[in-house]
């Protein structure tokens, strides 16, 4: 292995056409692939160099390099990472220059191919020589004359990037990747006398040699911070770096806070417009040699051969005279190709003449012109541009060229143009965004009220999408969205906007609407297409929509209204079985604004308990005598007065407050029962209603026991009343298997409202079930409608085969009473035996004989 470095470049004054193999005088720093990541940075630290190659250890090729810009992209989180191999991160193959090349040639390639440094190697046997860096080459360029008349504050392009010294150093690390910087300032709160620090690559380096586990970032970084001030001048800032061998200098603002870092690639940065005056010095004095040396002329063609920037210089009427390498680099022609030509050659088409007038205008004027512009190369591309010009005056101040130096920045616009599309369109689906959507509808809304028009917003929603997110995952999920995004931009006109606010939710904007067909027309066909199938990961699959229309002026003003009344009939639609459209119409809106009122008081009362429970008898109709009773939720709101629970109760369901509400329920009625048992009271079972979302939620179980631990009561005083909704296929084996546990404490298990759902004989005898309870709806028109007499007689008879008791519900006469005892029911439930009341009640119903109330009439 060869210990040694390269040596840095000193001399400001070496001629630039000196062949790079003879600034080269020291060997390079090696190392086989093998060796581990911290010796790599030891072995970097100890002989001052800023880059390791990978040699191979059997042919001694170099098949790699590895810098201190790599370190900033390590993944410093990693807890093997100074063990792993230096292989496993260094740059191949490594790039080379020969000895023979000018450092001219040497600049353009660093441009050209992007990197800080590259392999000298010896023309006849390829043998290496050393290293030649960006530095090296920058420190040749002469640029002393510029730097004496440059401030560091003119070198400042943006603030610096300030951490906190208490950081995570990975956090650290991590932040001058995103960042792309190679340095950044470290803040020592807790230190007055010494506040700033720097953290650079190079400590990097110093923190893999150590191999210790340095936690924050102030463990690592260079507590004192090298600055200077704003005004200091650019030669000065220079002689301190190479004085003091660093790379950066903080620059400390009036107040004392820091508000940038100088480093040798800012500098460079600065001096554009300080190139295009030196300049023009230098072309001045070719026809004034009194007034100018060769020197700087010299000087003046040096900048212009060296600059990675293009520049052209015209005489007074526009005609090329001179180009440089770059400019041939930038726009692939060559100065013979140019020269004679006005720029014209470059012209992109895409500006009107009056923006060149302008141009030419303001340089007649002000002797300077700087913008963006789009030009065109030989190849026929066309790239914007970053363009200065200056024009060149003579001692009387008559203009006798024009100096233009323009950078490419392509990557910039690119960069800006990926931003645009975060901020404005859909990640995934490409439509705009909500953001955008706003500005359209905004714009929309100006031009139809201008022309007194209608315009439209289309509010879809899929049906079920859940469903295939939580079936096939989202990934999947995810496909069906593109696909039903390139539909809806099919089906709709080239004037209508398309966006995604998020989830499966899309606007359309129809900014024209003629007649109301129209709008019905589209909507048709929006649902035609979207219902067409789509194969999805092997699947075919079907989605609907569910559509939503405001209408300006009808309907809505503004943005906001328009489009949440446009939301307000999409569910509406859904309400009307989904996979359909409906417009909004004024009682909707009152109907939203009464269950946006609803909504907020159920869960105000819901946080404040503000509920009641009402208990209403079973009777047993044979015998007379008290059976249970069955907790009924009652809602007095202070504002809206009695809530019906047939309105509450299906929004708690919808708003997802079910499982609370019906948490409340449980433990209020189990509260209840131990109050009576405390009393001394001979209580009976209380049955309470159980949800199909209850049922179905994994903490259902766990309640109950809760419920029975904390009141103390004994399982048999609870009785729990199940919907037939609550056992559809994809969760009867599950809910049954809980049942059986739940009947195993003792716990009573009913069905209510038997032969409105999912009437199954199968699951009747799955479940452990007591009891079945015939809906009211089967007893209102007993004994006189003879469809609900036989469904009664069936019900009961079907019940006694299979052992179950039979409660009959909403008995509101003597008549039913009667007929319901004669086919065998044995308890009844309704108006006429007892109408639901409050706990003080059941005191009274508790020690009443019930027996006259079934019998005399």
């Amino acid at each position: 292995m060869t210990i040694a470095k390269h040596a840095l470049l000193n001399d400001l004054f070496v001629s630039d056409d000196v062949p790079v193999g003879q600034l080269i005088h020291s060997g390079l720093l090696t190392c086989p692939p093998e060796t581990c990541l911290s010796e790599a940075a030891r072995l970097m630290q100890q002989a001052h160099v800023s880059c390791i190659l990978i040699q191979d250890p059997e042919t001694q090729a170099l098949v790699g390099i590895w810098s201190e810009g790599d370190a900033r992209r390590l993944d410093f989180t990693d807890r093997q990472l100074i063990s792993r191999p230096i292989g496993d991160f260094m740059s191949h193959p490594v790039r080379s220059v020969p000895a023979s090349w000018s450092l001219n040639q040497v600049g353009m390639k660093l441009k050209r191919e992007g990197v800080r440094r590259l392999l000298v190697i010896q023309d006849e046997d390829q043998r290496p020589l050393g290293i030649v860096t960006q530095t090296d080459v920058v420190r040749q360029q002469g640029l002393e004359h510029y730097l004496y008349m440059r401030e560091v504050g003119s070198a400042i392009r943006q603030p610096p990037l300030v951490l906190d010294a208490r950081m995570p150093v990975a956090e650290a690390v991590h932040t001058l990747q995103e960042s792309n910087s190679e340095a950044a300032i470290v803040a020592y709160p807790q230190d007055l006398h010494h506040p700033w620090g720097i953290i650079t690559e190079r400590d990097l380096i110093r923190l893999l040699a150590d191999a210790q586990n340095y936690v924050c970032l102030g463990d690592i970084a260079t507590h004192q911070l090298l600055s200077v001030e704003p005004d200091t001048s650019l030669i000065a800032a220079v002689n301190i770096l190479r004085e003091k061998k660093f790379r950066h200098l903080g620059v400390i603002g009036p107040q004392g806070q820091p508000i940038g870092l100088l480093s040798l690639g800012d500098i460079l940065a600065s001096v554009e417009y300080a190139y295009v005056n030196r300049l023009r010095e230098a072309l001045s004095a070719r026809d004034s040699a009194l007034k100018a040396s060769m020197e700087h002329l010299r000087l003046a063609q040096k900048v212009i051969e060296v600059s990675l920037d293009g520049i052209i210089i015209t005489d007074a009427r526009g005609i090329i005279e001179s180009v440089n390498p770059s400019f041939t680099e930038l726009t692939g022609y060559t100065a013979e190709e140019v020269i004679g030509k006005t720029p014209k050659v470059l012209s992109s088409g895409r500006h009107q003449s009056n923006f060149y007038q302008n141009m030419w205008q303001a340089l007649k004027q002000q002797g300077y012109w700087q913008g963006e512009i789009w030009n065109k190369r030989k190849n026929g591309d066309i790239f914007p541009e970053w363009l200065t010009i200056t024009a060149i005056r003579d001692e009387k101040e008559q203009i006798i060229q024009y100096a233009a130096i323009f950078a490419d920045i392509s990557d910039r616009k690119r960069k800006e143009e990926k931003i645009h599309n975060l901020a404005y369109f859909d990640e995934l689906t490409g439509l705009a965004n909500r953001r955008l959507l706003n500005d359209r509808l905004q714009q929309a809304l100006s031009q139809a009220r201008k022309h007194e028009a209608m315009l439209a917003v289309l509010f879809l929603d899929l049906d079920l999408f859940k469903r295939i997110n939580d079936s096939l995952g989202h990934a999947s999920g995810d496909q069906v969205l593109r696909r039903v995004a390139r539909r809806l931009q099919d089906a709709v006109g080239t004037e209508d906007s398309v966006a995604r606010l998020g989830g499966d939710e899309f606007v359309i904007l129809v900014p024209e609407v003629e007649h109301l067909t129209d709008l019905e027309r589209l909507s048709h066909r929006i649902i035609a297409a979207i219902h067409q199938p789509m194969q999805i990961e092997g699947q075919e699959l079907f989605v609907s929509t569910s559509i939503g229309i405001s209408l300006y002026p009808q309907d809505a003003q503004n943005t906001d209204d328009l489009l949440k009344n446009a939301d307000s009939a999409m569910y509406r639609a859904k309400e009307n079985g989904r996979n359909n459209f409906s417009f909004f119409t004024q009682q909707l809106g009152q109907e939203t604004s009464s269950r946006l009122t609803l909504e907020n008081a159920l869960r105000r009362a819901l946080h404040q308990q503000a509920f009641q429970l009402f208990y209403q008898p079973k009777i047993d109709i044979h015998q007379g005598k008290l059976k249970g009773f069955e907790a009924l939720i009652r809602w007095n709101d202070e504002h809206l007065g009695f809530v019906s629970p047939a309105d509450f109760i299906p929004m708690a369901e919808q708003l997802g407050l079910i499982d609370s509400l019906g948490n409340w329920v449980l433990h209020e009625a189990c509260q209840q029962l131990k109050w009576w048992q405390k009393a001394g009271l001979d209580v009976v079972p209380i049955a309470i209603n159980i949800s199909a979302r209850q049922l179905a939620s994994p903490h259902f179980e766990a309640s109950i026991h809760q419920a029975l631990q904390d009141s103390k009561i004994p399982a048999y005083l609870l009785e729990l009343e199940l919907t037939e909704s609550c056992f559809l296929p994809e969760h009867a084996e599950a809910i049954a298997c809980m049942l059986h546990r739940l009947r195993q404490l003792g716990i009573k298990i009913s069905i209510d409202d038997f032969g409105t759902g999912y009437s199954s004989l199968s699951y009747l005898k799955r479940l452990p079930l007591d009891t079945l309870k015939i809906d009211a709806s089967f007893v209102r028109e007993l004994p006189h409608a003879h469809d609900d007499c036989q469904i009664a007689i069936t019900i009961i008879a079907m019940a006694k085969a299979l052992g179950l008791n039979v409660v009959a519900e909403g008995i509101e006469t003597y008549e039913q009473l009667t007929f319901l005892r004669e086919q065998g029911c044995e308890q009844g439930q309704g108006y006429y035996l007892g109408r639901p009341s409050p706990a003080n009640q059941v005191v009274t119903w508790l020690a009443q004989d019930w027996h006259t109330q079934v019998y005399d009439h």
